[in-house]
Parts: C-alpha cells; structure tokens; sequence
C-alpha cells in the first residue's frame, strides 16, 4: 500500500520524503498555509480596525465608542481605506516582478514579511507616523502576496495536475483561518481596549508566519528560490535610475505644493487611485502586445481580460465589508446577542466564517458535477459570482431603510450579506487564483498572479474615487448602481461565454 502511494504521488508530482502529504497534496503547501495564514492574520486584523481607527472621536463614530482615533468623517475614511487596499493588490505587481527577476520568489516573500512587520510596529506607536506605517504594510503585503501564491503552483505538475485546483482551495482555506481569528484577537482589543496594542498584535502575527516559513523553507520545490528571468547588469541600472528620477520628481512636486500651504490628503488619494486604474490597463495592454508570446499564450491572455474585468467589478463591492458595512455594523446594527456585548469589529469574521463553512460544500458540489460532466465553466463560475455580489447589495437595501430612523438592526442583517457574499467569493475568488497560474505565459508567472491582484485595486481604486467626490458609499442610489453594474458584467460574461472557452485553449 505505502509503495503504491509513493508511486502515485511521484506521477503527480509530490516530493518524495517517504510518501508525506499534507492533506493529500505536497507537503509544502503545509508551510505557504500557515504562512499565508499568519500574514493574513495579521492584515485582517489591521483592516477590521482601519476605518474605526479613522473615525473614533469623531462625528460618525457611535457614541460613547473608544477615542483616541483621527476623528475623520466616514466619506474620508471610506476614501483612505479603498486607497489602501488598492495600494496592497498594486503592489502585488511589482512584488512578482522582484520575485521573477530580482530575489525569486522565496526571497521575496521573507523581505516582504520583514516590510510588514516593521509596518505595523510603526502603526503601534502613537504619533505622525500612521500613514508610513499603513504605506510600510501594503509594500509589504505586495512583496509577499503574489510570489507565496507561485510557490503554491510550484508544488504541482503544471497546469494539468489533477490535484492542483484542490491545492489551490487548501491554500485559500489558509486565508479564512487568518481572517476568522483576526477581527476576534486584534479587532478586539484593538476597538475595546487600545487601537495600537491591535496594531503591535498584527506585527507579532507576521512575525510567527515568517518564523514557520523560514523553519519549513527546506520542503518547498526548489523552483521557489529560484530568479526565472534575472534582470541583466543593464536593465539593473536602468530601472534604478528610472526610480530615482520618478523619486525625485515626486519629492519636488510635493515639496512645491506642501510649501505654498494647498497640499490636502486629497493630493495623495487622487493620484494613487487614478495610478490604481491606469496601471492594470497599461500591464494588461502590455502583456497582450508582447511579440515574443505564442499565438496559443496570446489567446489565452485574451480570456484573461474577460475574468479580470468582471473580478475588478466583483471586489469593488466585496471589500466595501471593511468600509461600508464596518461603519454600518458600528453603527446602526445591535452590539448584543442575548445580553452579550461584542465589538462591532467581530462582525468582520463572519465572511470568512462563511468560507469555512461553505468551501467545502462547494468543493463537494464541483466535484460531484464533474463526475457527471456538468462541472460549470470558469466563464459560468464567474457570471454566478457576478449575480451574488450584485444580489448582497440589492437585500443590504432593507437593513438600510429599517435604521433611517435610528433603530439598531438584529447583525443577522449584515450576517445574510455577507453569505451571500461569500457564494460569490467562492465562484470566483479560488477559481480565479487557479485560472491565473495556468493561463499566465511561462515568461510572466509570478507577475500575472500579480496581475490578478490588480483587477481588486482596479475595483477599489474606482470606489476611492467615488467616495473622494463626496458619494455616501451607503446611500440607495449608489448601492442599486454598483448592484447593478455588477449584475451587467455577469451577464455579459455568460453571454459571450462560447467566444470565452475556445481562447482559453487547453485551460477549462
């Protein structure tokens, strides 16, 4: 029995080391989840008390809530945090880019996890440093983010492994685990007793995931340490003085306008969304222009832009759970369960309470189709993930108009929200991940993956902006619009799904 094992995870693939498994798939995805999961711990905690930071003290903050914050009014906050988390999924790009011709992408991921640790030790230090702090997290994040999901598809027999997509979802489980427990530990103390002691527990987190990945750094696939394409001495030069003179320019433009007494936050919001939704446009447009692809790795790169659009529709409603619906549960939605008082921030776990209760059942459902060959296509996964999203906003209408008059809500409100949200995450957000790796050309791996994290900047990048023209993210006639648009791209995929499936050649 043990030598057949040994035999068949040789023809899949899986390193040898008598046989092990972590769940039936390699043993090293064991060590990129508990990485992955303590980095997510560490982000999810920050972001659950990112805009109730903003706001404590202010005049959208509940009353009698925790001081001691920035005072901001919602609409800022919204603006900071969608900037933000556009900033983490942008950086993903570079991140990949340092990964395949830089440090590879094992050495990127322990810089990356040194940048985040160091980021959140600043946010714990009270003082002027905020914002540098939350700039140190999203570089990191964007170090680490696209080259730990590489090292995942390392572990794998190319695109074709039958295992791969089930790895994939193991990796994705990670996320949840990371993002269940951190609204509970950091969000906790973070809003009940000091918002900076839950910054400085977010730094402790990212420092237990890089000490486990440097422990287990011997059983991941040898791929992972390697540059694949190393940039020459020339290109070396060049791209440093390219950043130098950006540098430069950027320090002259900000010193002129902070000199003559105009600079606002707005001066640094604006840019970097506008960046936010240029720059996925320009990767993608240079990627598909790229002579040196094959005619099949062209194809594919043109069913890619379909996922991407529909993706960056998706997360611009999806990650409004740590703006909109975090200012609605602090809010307007009941702060006790049966004569229990609980933070607002613990309604952030419920997303990925959801996940863990679904992804099984989803994986199950899957499987159970392609068994009788009526498994959804990727294109088909996408329009129901489309659907959802747009429906969650469409029942968030009802909670709203029951709080108008200033009535707390039973949190079973937002809990419905979100798992329905949740469905939809599940159509797309794993499936997603997965697609990527096999449709990335060999000469972009690490950087499409980085790709894919741009369509959620793309989304959020589009909701800063709204939020900077002064738009009440919770307001009826946005909330219908975003519901709807998002309803639009579903169909619009599933429509155009027969023109979709053929680009994607051997992928399904």
């Amino acid at each position: 029995m043990a030598s057949s094992l040994t035999k068949d995870a040789a023809q899949q693939g899986t390193p040898a080391n008598g046989g092990k498994t972590f769940l039936g798939h390699p043993r090293g995805l064991a060590i990129l989840f508990l990485t992955e999961m303590w980095e997510r711990f560490s982000f999810y905690g920050m972001r659950a008390l990112l805009v109730l930071y903003l706001i404590s003290g202010g005049a959208d903050a509940k009353v009698g809530s925790q001081g001691g914050g920035l005072a901001m009014t919602a609409v800022s906050a919204s603006a900071i945090y969608a900037v933000y988390m556009a900033l983490v999924y942008l950086l993903a790009m570079p991140g990949g880019w340092f990964g395949d011709r830089v440090w590879g992408p094992r050495k990127t991921v322990i810089v990356g996890s040194c940048v985040v640790i160091a980021g959140h030790i600043v946010l714990a230090v009270p003082g002027p440093t905020f914002f540098a702090g939350l700039a140190m997290v999203a570089c990191g994040s964007g170090l680490l983010k696209s080259n730990i999901s590489t090292m995942v598809g390392h572990l794998y027999d190319g695109p074709q492994d039958p295992r791969r997509d089930g790895g994939f979802t193991v990796f994705y489980m990670s996320i949840n685990i990371g993002s269940m427990l951190a609204p509970l530990v950091i969000g906790g103390i973070g809003q009940a007793i000091n918002w900076h002691l839950g910054f400085a527990i977010a730094a402790v987190g990212m420092a237990l995931g890089l000490l486990v990945f440097l422990l287990g750094t011997r059983i991941l696939d040898p791929k992972s340490s390697q540059v694949p394409s190393p940039l020459t001495a020339q290109e070396r030069n060049g791209w440093l003085r390219k950043g130098l003179i950006w540098a430069a320019a950027a320090a002259v433009f900000y010193g002129i306008v902070a000199g003559s007494g105009h600079f606002t936050l707005n001066w640094a919001l604006i840019p970097l969304a506008v960046i936010g939704i240029c720059v996925p446009c320009f990767v993608l447009l240079r990627i598909k222009r790229d002579k040196e692809l094959t005619s099949s790795e062209q194809a594919k790169v043109s069913s890619y832009v379909w996922f991407f659009v529909a993706a960056a529709v998706f997360w611009m409603i999806f990650d409004q759970a740590g703006s909109t619906l975090n200012v609605f549960a602090e809010k307007n939605t009941a702060d006790s369960v049966f004569g229990w008082a609980y933070p607002s921030s613990f309604l952030q776990s419920v997303n990925p309470m959801w996940v863990l209760v679904l992804a099984p059942v989803f994986a199950s459902a899957w499987l159970a189709l392609a068994r009788r060959n009526r498994e959804p296509s990727t294109p088909v996964k996408f329009a129901m993930a489309m659907v959802l999203i747009g429906a969650s906003y469409v029942f968030f209408l009802v909670p709203i108009a029951m709080s108008s008059d200033g009535t707390k809500v039973s949190p079973m409100w937002l809990i419905t929200v979100y798992g329905l949200q949740t469905m939809g995450e599940l159509c797309l957000s794993p499936v997603g991940l997965s697609v990527t790796t096999k449709l990335a050309p060999q000469k972009y791996a690490s950087q499409m993956m980085g790709v894919w994290f741009l369509a959620v900047t793309a989304g959020d990048s589009v909701i800063s902006l709204v939020s900077i023209g002064g738009a009440d993210l919770s307001g009826v006639g946005v909330l219908v619009t975003e519901a709807a648009l998002a309803v639009l791209a579903g169909f619009a995929v599933f429509m155009y799904r027969k023109k979709i499936t053929p680009l994607m050649g051997d992928v399904h």
